[in-house]
Formats: structure tokens, sequence, C-alpha cells
């Protein structure tokens, strides 16, 4: 029996980055389940779907994904949340790792970067969850 796909929610208000991550996370074998483009739907939508892991867009019209983020680590703190940001600004970044981000990535990086930002995360992830409900491959 094959092991179910990791399955990702997509928040981020620029369609290009949401194509690129899409692409990234279904080369690494992921499923995504939904897209959002500002911070309500992606709340919406997390709750509708339960996926397993969210990359979340820092800056997003509605609700930011600081406040997304609050919201998602209040209904399920198990989940892997990776922020996006476009800015390197240290002092939001950690602000998201305090409230329950796993990493973060920088819009600017390269497609193999983004790939191994993702990848690791998730493998760190999955190790620390292992034995637990939802330990599957990327």
């Amino acid at each position: 029996m094959n092991p179910r796909k990791v399955r990702v929610l997509i928040a981020d208000d620029e369609a290009h980055i949401r194509q690129l991550i899409r692409f990234i996370l279904s080369s690494l074998g992921a499923e995504v389940v939904a897209e959002a483009a500002d911070g309500e739907t992606a709340v919406r939508l997390y709750q509708e779907h339960k996926p397993d892991m969210v990359l979340l867009d820092i800056n997003m019209p509605k609700l930011d994904g600081m406040e997304a983020l609050k919201r998602i680590v209040a209904i399920n703190n198990k989940t892997l949340v990776i922020m996006l940001t476009a800015q390197n600004a240290l002092d939001v970044v950690r602000q998201c790792l305090d409230h329950g981000a796993r990493n973060f990535i920088l819009k600017s990086n390269s497609a193999e970067e983004l790939d191994k930002i993702i990848r690791e995360t998730w493998q760190e992830y999955v190790e620390e969850i292992r034995g637990g409900e939802g330990a599957h491959g990327m």
C-alpha cells in the first residue's frame, strides 16, 4: 500500500509564487489541496482541508500571515507551517517562529533553494512525529 501524499495548503497573494511553490511541491510528491490569496481564506481552507503542511506568506490582504499563523496553530499546533517572505525582516521572522512556524523561506531564493528548505523542514518534522499520526514520506 502506497503512503498517502503530504497534503499542502499554499497561501500567498502573488499567483506566480503559488504556481512556483505548487510546481516544487508536486516534484517532491506532495499534493496541493488548496490555495489562498489572503489570510482569511487561508484559515478557512485550513479548517476545511486539514493539510499536513502550510506555506504561508507573511504579507497578505484581509488577514496577515502572522495572524493567520496564530489561528492555524490554535486549531492544530502540530501543523507544519513554513512562512514565506519577500523581505529579510528578521524581527518578523522570529515572531513567526515564536508563534509556531517551523521555518521560513525568502521568496528571492532560487527554486533549488526553495526545494531544499521545504524538503529538509518536512524531513525534520516527520522525524519528530515519527510513530504518530501523519508521518509520511515526501
